[in-house]
């Protein structure tokens, strides 16, 4: 059954857009750069993840703080500070991962035009302001969206400053995503419903687990089953 008049909030890397991809295309040539023929990839990966997971706690998320978790892992598995081309090549590392054009997921910019005149759409997204600005405004999406909010960190406090702004109704309110951690978790705690759609590519650092028993999270498997639903 349809459900018609809802507000519907949008996650936008990796639901609207490819975005954690970018990152592991850099992280596998960080690990060519790092890593011995022969030697322990994931050894390296580990390392790398648990000083990305300590530098969002402080410094948030973006390409910045991505080249400075580079750097720092380098130093780390080398025992030495990047010499200057090493440092140049890991400043590129981290820039590609916002020099390519926004590219959609498949039927996202379909669905939306077709939820649009039934629904509020909002967009919630989190990361540094510059770096998701200029996604959204290079999406071609924003003229989607009743208001969009980038916020730092999408937690449980972020989910209520929402739901307080836009004096949202968490009975009708939804909030969609990829992220178990940051789109699903949070906004049930906040008394949203949520609606999980998984993607392949979602990076590690924002898994978590979900009640299979909760009736207040929709599960889909593509983005276009939206138009099922509402």
């Amino acid at each position: 059954m349809r459900r018609d008049n809802q507000v519907l909030v949008f996650d936008a890397d990796d639901t609207l857009w490819e975005n954690n991809i970018r990152f592991e295309r850099a992280i596998e040539a960080f690990l060519d750069l790092v890593t011995a023929p022969g030697g322990d990839r994931l050894a390296a990966r580990s390392e790398l993840d648990r000083i990305e997971a300590a530098n969002a706690r402080t410094l948030g998320y973006g390409a910045k703080v991505f080249g400075q978790s580079l750097a720092e892992c380098f130093a780390l598995l080398r025992q030495r500070e990047a010499e200057r081309a090493e440092a140049l090549l890991l400043a590129e590392l981290a820039a590609s991962i916002t020099s390519a054009e926004v590219e959609l997921i498949p039927d996202v910019a379909e669905t939306l035009a077709a939820l649009a005149p039934r629904h509020r759409l909002l967009l919630l997204t989190k990361g540094d302001l510059a770096e998701q600005q200029a996604k959204v405004d290079n999406s071609g999406l924003a003229h989607h969206f009743r208001s969009v909010h980038i916020v730092p960190e999408k937690d449980l406090a972020a989910y209520h400053r929402l739901i307080g702004e836009q004096e949202l109704l968490p009975e009708s309110t939804w909030m969609i995503g990829n992220s178990a951690k940051s789109d699903i978790l949070p906004a049930r705690g906040a008394g949203l419903n949520a609606v999980f759609i998984p993607h392949q590519h979602t990076w590690v650092l924002e898994d978590a687990e979900l009640d299979p028993a909760d009736s207040g999270v929709l599960h889909l498997s593509a983005f276009a089953e939206l138009g099922e639903h509402f």
